[in-house]
């Protein structure tokens, strides 16, 4: 098992510490399904399955998760009708197919904002609140502007904030740990605020400060406004926000395989959840129609060496809540027990990029290499893309879906993504079609994330893609750590 990266050993402090205060681990641990006696290992599983799987099939789901959410406010998020229909339809096509489910429940916090303003020396500045920051005084906080260190790690060590005077307004840069790191290293040097300004062009979009505390009020920043406060030290800077939290209650949905061996499980999942905003159709309802159309056409009982299992997850909007209190749940034991994990967040963005998580780094780009066997999970899913006629590359692990509880539990991940507030570069088009200079899914996080907007093509090729990679890790787990 390869040394955590910072990032990773903060993000499991963070993430398993709290989940457990919430729930007790034993309880997100279900029984697994009794064995069934496995024949022979089918090797021909892989091809077959990715013969069987359809994007159409996968449309289908989308379809009936577009009439959930038209029927129910036009969401699926967090506590809502629409998110337990949800649950109820995976789990109702889960059984149908053979499985036997669980649906463990948790707890989360839900977040909403009734208001946002910024003035830098008196002008207003546009800002964003991060997920689960706390609300200020009725007129806001202020305090001078202290500028921390600008660098990957800008926020990540107490020793960023020496310098910060009692009651400033802080600015960091987004990079290497959870944003909820940056904000209670600021707190512990009894700042009032924290701006937190990202590090690639454009807004810092959807961020959460996630489940900590001790957390000061905190925004974000475009990178050009934060580029630009950050020669301005010491200026006037006032930040009100509104923001409201509330405990809600949720589900995951988990199904397993009865044939393979329970020891060494290959580990699948996408979260079921949207923001309030929207449907979520290709955020996640993408990911989780291709995972659902794989579980079905795989089925409870195939002929294979290692047990399957499929996770469909809750409250991920809110910040990996639900399979944060999945891994946590598990005991050291049952942790152990899961060879790899593989996510699908986002596979049929509109202006589709083909992206899977560089699991070795050799992009050489954020948050480093996933744990050891990362990188096979990373080469046969790009092998698996190569076979629908596309040429993959890597994406960071950048925290921001499930596979983050998983690699910071020490357990290889990988997974497919097509792209979401970020712009599609020239060379990108030029190799996937699309356009270039704009977003991969510029519906992203909004109402109009429906299903008139999915790339039937890139849903199709990912979901073939993730059915071979299944299919084979089903069969062996060669180059994955025992």
């Amino acid at each position: 098992m390869r040394p955590f990266s910072p990032r990773a050993a903060l993000l499991r402090a963070v993430a398993l510490s709290a989940a457990c205060l919430v729930v007790a681990c034993s309880q997100q641990t279900p029984a697994p399904p009794a064995p069934a006696p496995t024949a022979t290992p089918d090797t021909t599983l892989p091809g077959r399955l990715v013969a069987e799987v359809t994007g159409d099939g996968a449309f289908r789901h989308l379809e009936e998760l577009q009439r959930i959410a038209d029927g129910n406010g036009g969401n699926r998020a967090l506590g809502t009708p629409g998110y337990d229909a949800s649950v109820e339809y995976v789990a109702r096509t889960l059984r149908d197919a053979g499985y036997t489910v669980d649906t463990p429940g948790f707890t989360a916090r839900s977040f909403s904002v009734q208001d946002v303003r910024l003035t830098v020396d008196g002008t207003a500045t546009e800002a964003t609140v991060l997920g689960f920051s706390p609300a200020t005084p009725a007129g806001g906080v202020s305090g001078p502007l202290a500028v921390v260190a600008q660098d990957e790690t800008s926020g990540c060590e107490a020793t960023d904030f020496a310098n910060v005077p009692a009651g400033a307004v802080v600015l960091v840069r987004r990079g290497t740990c959870p944003f909820g790191v940056k904000s209670t290293n600021a707190a512990a040097a009894h700042a009032a605020a924290v701006l937190v300004a990202n590090n690639a062009d454009g807004p810092l979009g959807q961020a959460t400060l996630g489940d900590v505390t001790g957390a000061l009020p905190t925004a974000g920043l475009s990178k050009a406004d934060g580029d630009t406060l950050a020669g301005r030290p010491g200026v006037p800077v006032t930040l009100a926000l509104a923001t409201t939290t509330e405990e809600r209650s949720s589900r995951n949905v988990i199904a397993q395989t009865t044939t393979g061996n329970p020891d060494n499980v290959v580990m699948a999942g996408a979260h079921l959840d949207s923001v309030p905003e929207g449907p979520g159709i290709n955020d996640n309802g993408s990911g989780t129609a291709a995972l659902l159309e794989t579980a079905v056409r795989l089925g409870a009982a195939p002929a294979v060496e290692n047990a399957v299992r499929f996770a469909f997850w809750g409250a991920e909007e809110e910040g990996l809540i639900g399979s944060t209190r999945y891994v946590a749940g598990l005991s050291d034991a049952d942790r152990q027990k899961i060879s790899l994990y593989l996510n699908l967040d986002m596979v049929g963005s509109p202006n589709a990029a083909y992206l899977a998580y560089d699991g070795d780094n050799s992009d050489n780009q954020g948050a480093g290499p996933g744990p050891e066997g990362s990188a096979t999970v990373e080469r046969l899913l790009l092998e698996q893309l190569a076979t629908t006629g596309v040429t993959g590359e890597g994406t960071d692990f950048d925290g921001r879906s499930d596979y983050g509880p998983f690699i910071a539990a020490g357990i290889p991940a990988g997974g497919l993504f097509t792209g979401a507030e970020e712009i599609k570069t020239p060379e990108q088009a030029q190799r996937w079609g699309g356009t270039a200079g704009q977003p991969y899914d510029r519906c992203y996080h909004q109402a109009c994330d429906r299903i008139d907007g999915i790339d039937r093509t890139a849903l199709d090729r990912n979901t073939d893609a993730v059915a071979g990679t299944i299919g084979r890790f089903a069969l062996s787990t060669d180059g994955i750590p025992a």
